[in-house]
């Protein structure tokens, strides 16, 4: 098993940070698969792997935890009503051994529920991933992150701002997302793809 060393394992940013400080590294000897990872011991912390590449996931802040348990709150009863499947961070999604990634929410629509198994990591790209940002990830969730879920196909990826209160839909043309709108904090955000989703960003930005 590939060792992670101590130095990258205490690099954990401080939550109020202003800029990205994610903390990423490549081992030296050799990459990191997911198999790895599932060997170490548990530490309490989160991993991504980025072309085999460790990345820590930050501890959220308690607004990110309020805006997304208002998201959830709104997505599960989508589900409800819709079907599908829905989960939230954390989940890994492992697209490769080497490219796993923990969305803050993931959805597969009712047609793709079967991709969805109840005892192991989802290996399937979901249909929507969103990511609420903080200001220590934003950075990382508008560039590699991003450019990771369009690598592996996630049809659309929704960006949740809890400072500028703003949501911004992506979707997938090809290889790359396109902007498919940005919603302020009163108007309605409106999935292009996935039917009847529409999430008012009123409801996902309340913290009273």
């Amino acid at each position: 098993m590939t060792q992670i060393p101590r130095c990258f394992c205490v690099a954990v940013r401080h939550p109020l940070r202003k800029f990205d400080d994610a903390k990423m590294a490549r081992m030296s000897t050799s990459l990191v698969s997911y198999a790895d990872l599932q060997q170490m011991p548990d530490d309490g912390r989160q991993y991504e792997l980025y072309d085999g590449e460790v990345r820590v996931v930050p501890s959220p802040t308690n607004r990110h935890q309020f805006v997304l348990k208002n998201l959830v709150v709104w997505l599960t009863a989508y589900e409800r009503e819709h079907g599908g499947r829905l989960l939230f961070a954390p989940s890994d999604v492992v697209f490769t051994q080497y490219n796993v990634v923990q969305p803050d929410v993931l959805y597969f629509v009712e047609a793709r529920r079967h991709l969805v198994a109840l005892d192991k990591p989802t290996d399937a790209p979901p249909d929507l991933t969103v990511e609420v940002i903080s200001p220590g990830t934003s950075t990382h969730d508008r560039v590699r992150k991003q450019t990771t879920y369009a690598r592996f196909g996630v049809r659309e990826y929704w960006i949740v701002d809890p400072f500028e209160e703003t949501i911004e839909i992506f979707s997938l043309d090809g290889n790359v997302y396109r902007a498919a709108s940005i919603t302020g904090s009163t108007g309605v955000a409106v999935s292009p793809w996935i039917s009847e989703l529409r999430v008012p960003a009123t409801r996902i930005f309340d913290l009273s």
